[in-house]
């Protein structure tokens, strides 16, 4: 195979899904938590329940999206085409899940399974063939990297539109019923999420084939489970989301109730963290042209631990520029490993096929979007759990006891999950010239299966394949 290089726009393009996506994914990690117990009017043990068991139609809906994108093609390709027919779709699905009936308790909360049930299947539909699509980008493990930079970029944009614009225009639009200000406030991200699916779709391309063989899904599984390296990617994406979605999702907590902020106080503490995280993504880029990556990524995760003792100690209650200062910091270093792991997937896959002689593609991404997914599930019910018993009470003052555990939940817990996250990618060993090393040897192979091909087998490698 041939290295390709992406022009700036395809890049951008590229970026313009996530942030499509991070619509979704930082509403979920972010505001989701504070929505549902202090807009919406959910139980702190409801919202846990309900966050967890949601990930059990992701255990249906992911691997069978993933074999879906490896069993159909289309002359726009394998991945592009679900940007376009489901933005519409998946923006309605957002809007829906942020709009809160006038019902009785019991009927709310059957209407936020049900609708948090639809975003997440509109949610695979798109998310899966958007992670898989950058291995057909580009077979050069340098441009999916900057690619990734460029993806991460966007998808802290999103997250910081989400962040900054949703609580003040939900207060401005919303006024006493704050309720339909997040209604009309997510309604306009959902819009804007479906406009940048159907952009991506326009400058993107679908250029690196692979031949993709017919294996039934246990066969795929047990293939996947050969692959050691996917398997700690796994791992790594549930232990890193826990933390992750754990201190996104009290940061609006820790902002109203431990620094006594108010809706301009939370917007700032949320888009302080995001706009960390976008200076982020461009330092990992720059970082990652000098300096082993695996190195940064993993030292990076250990570095995380220890901030976040500091900050809970340094921190008190009402510490406001300390407060902001050392969240910077953390949210910072948290997201200098986000552009090498979302680049290293591809490979793991790869690796695969070197080591099985098979190549299972579309259930690989599916396995970690599931992960990924598994983690904020996880998270979202360790969040409901610790606030009941941290015996929160939504939009009321809060003892000294539930207040520690908010900064808990901030810093030291979460802070515990990115250790272990780092320590597992020690594990990982594809380094960039192992990876060389592993698309020589496929593009030998390739070369081979070409020569020997009966004429029923295209000469680009890839299989003949159903037509949707």
């Amino acid at each position: 195979m041939s290295a390709h290089k992406l022009s700036v726009l395809e890049k951008v393009g590229f970026g313009s899904g996530d942030m499509a996506v991070n619509v979704v994914m930082s509403s979920m990690m972010l505001i989701i938590t504070f929505f549902y117990t202090d807009v919406f009017g959910l139980h702190p043990a409801d919202l846990g329940m309900l966050l967890l068991s949601v990930r059990l139609v992701d255990a249906i809906t992911d691997p069978l999206m993933g074999v879906i994108t490896d069993k159909y093609t289309t002359r726009w390709g394998r991945y592009r085409p679900y940007f376009l027919i489901m933005a519409i779709p998946f923006g309605i699905a957002v809007f829906l899940t942020f709009s809160t009936p006038d019902w009785d308790y019991n009927s709310k909360l059957v209407w936020a399974y049900a609708t948090y049930i639809l975003v997440t299947v509109m949610f695979t539909v798109v998310t899966i063939p958007y992670i898989s699509i950058i291995g057909v980008l580009t077979d050069c493990p340098k441009e999916r990297l900057s690619a990734n930079g460029y993806r991460l970029f966007f998808a802290k944009v999103a997250a910081f539109l989400v962040t900054i614009i949703v609580p003040m225009l939900a207060e401005y639009w919303g006024g006493d019923d704050i309720a339909s200000g997040y209604q009309f406030a997510m309604g306009l991200m959902a819009a804007m999420a479906s406009l940048l699916f159907i952009f991506c779709f326009f400058t993107t391309t679908e250029r690196v084939a692979y031949k993709v063989e017919s294996k039934t899904f246990i066969q795929q599984v047990k293939l996947l489970l050969r692959n050691d390296q996917w398997l700690i990617l796994c791992a790594i994406c549930v232990v890193g989301t826990i933390g992750y979605v754990i201190r996104g999702s009290v940061a609006a907590y820790y902002a109203k109730y431990y620094l006594g902020g108010n809706a301009a106080m939370l917007s700032a503490f949320l888009s302080t963290g995001v706009a960390a995280a976008i200076i982020a993504m461009v330092a990992s880029t720059w970082i990652t042209k000098r300096y082993c990556k695996l190195k940064l990524f993993r030292y990076s995760q250990l570095a995380v631990g220890v901030l976040s003792v500091v900050m809970y100690f340094a921190v008190q209650p009402g510490d406001v520029m300390l407060a902001f200062i050392l969240y910077f910091a953390l949210s910072f270093v948290v997201d200098l490993h986000a552009p090498i792991f979302w680049s290293i997937i591809s490979e793991s896959v790869d690796y695969g096929t070197q080591k099985t002689g098979q190549r299972v593609s579309g259930l690989a991404f599916g396995g970690i979007s599931f992960a990924q997914k598994a983690g904020m599930g996880l998270a979202g019910f360790i969040v409901g759990l610790l606030l009941t018993y941290f015996n929160y009470q939504a939009d009321q003052e809060q003892s000294a006891f539930t207040l520690t555990g908010i900064a808990l939940m901030l810093s030291i817990i979460p802070g515990v999950f990115h250790t272990l996250m780092g320590l597992l990618m020690f594990k990982y060993k594809i380094t960039n010239q192992k990876y060389e090393q592993i698309k020589n040897d496929l593009a030998t192979r390739s070369e081979t299966d070409i020569e020997t091909a009966p004429p029923s087998i295209k000469t680009d490698g890839s299989a003949p394949s159903a037509i949707i």
